[in-house]
């Protein structure tokens, strides 16, 4: 099934495209004409499992940038990742703070493609899915991609998240 609309170009979805075809990955990214701004929106849209949905969470931690990228289907425990990765508080980031540190707004936030490298936790969970889908930079951009390959182009930390 072909998702793809026409759509007028996105210079933070193009830079997601830059970011996977510069990693070696395909451009897995499609843009639909609903939100998936949210798991279950975008599941339902792409008609996939819900936590089939990489969901692409910025937090702050000791004054920094957080990325964890959870299964669509987990509520995050801050306390238990902080706990079992040696991590101060993680709090919520403000939604300033994640257009200042992923240069991409909450709802769109893709795994990759930020101004600098975020230190990434990803979700253990994820690897129920052969394919998992991720934010690409808006609120109707979507990118594809297999657990090992996010894991890879993340750089990220295997974890449980809750």
């Amino acid at each position: 099934m072909n998702h793809a609309v026409d759509y007028a170009v996105d210079p933070i979805v193009e830079n997601v495209r830059g970011a996977l075809l510069a990693a070696g990955l395909p451009d897995s990214v499609i843009v639909v004409p609903d939100s998936v701004a949210t798991a279950a929106a975008a599941a339902a849209v792409l008609g996939c499992d819900v936590g089939a949905i990489a969901n692409s969470l910025i937090f702050e931690c000791g004054g920094e940038p957080l990325l964890i990228l959870a299964s669509g289907a987990a509520k995050v425990d801050t306390k238990k990742v902080a706990r079992e990765h040696g991590l101060p508080k993680i709090s919520r980031a403000t939604p300033d703070f994640v257009i200042e540190h992923a240069g991409q707004g909450v709802g769109g936030v893709a795994p990759l493609g930020h101004p600098s490298p975020i230190r990434t936790f990803l979700d253990t969970d994820l690897l129920e899915f052969p394919l998992l889908w991720a934010g690409a930079g808006s609120h109707q951009a979507m990118l594809s991609i297999s657990y090992r390959d996010l894991l890879e182009t993340t750089g990220a930390t295997e974890t449980a998240v809750r």
